[in-house]
């Protein structure tokens, strides 16, 4: 596999994840904020994007799956791993690596809602709107990109290139 080119930077990602901290110490001041990071993709914006917010933060984890080894979604959402904790009343944030059919994240809005949080927002480091299937719009978003299947900063394909400091589009995929 080869990286085509190189779309977001490690410098913008530093920018654009300082701004976001910031806008969410700003919204969620003098609360609580419960953090639930969505595995695998969204650990390495997540752990930047809390170091970043100035109120406490309680995280935990989840993972969902709609693409299997592919690169395409199937379609159904399949829950790999629930919270372990409660969110009953609890100021929620979701944080997401990427949004693209929306599929994922609209099932699981639905699944977190029925939970009673106080509130309940969504963070998405990447947003590519071009791909919807269905209505959702995140609360804050760091980028929106074109339809490209990218990888880093968190990105896989096929459980590989994570581990990047940027985020390039795959010339193969696209």
């Amino acid at each position: 596999m080869e990286l085509d080119r190189v779309i977001v930077s490690e410098e913008q990602i530093r920018s654009r994840v300082a701004e976001m901290g910031a806008q969410i110490t700003r919204d969620y001041a003098g609360k609580e904020l419960f953090v639930i990071c969505i595995l695998k993709g969204a650990s390495i914006f997540m752990a930047d994007l809390i170091r970043q917010i100035k109120v406490p933060v309680e995280i935990d984890f989840m993972s969902l799956s709609s693409y299997g080894k592919s690169t395409q979604t199937s379609g159904v959402v399949r829950m790999l791993r629930d919270l372990d904790q409660e969110i009953t009343g609890k100021e929620v944030l979701v944080v997401e690596d990427i949004i693209d059919t929306g599929l994922t994240l609209s099932y699981l809005k639905e699944n977190l809602l029925a939970r009673k949080p106080a509130t309940l927002k969504f963070c998405t480091f990447l947003d590519k709107p071009s791909r919807r299937k269905v209505e959702f719009k995140p609360d804050y978003s760091g980028l929106e990109i074109e339809d490209h299947f990218v990888v880093g900063y968190g990105l896989d394909y096929q459980e590989k290139y994570r581990e990047l400091p940027f985020i390039g589009v795959v010339k193969s995929l696209d």
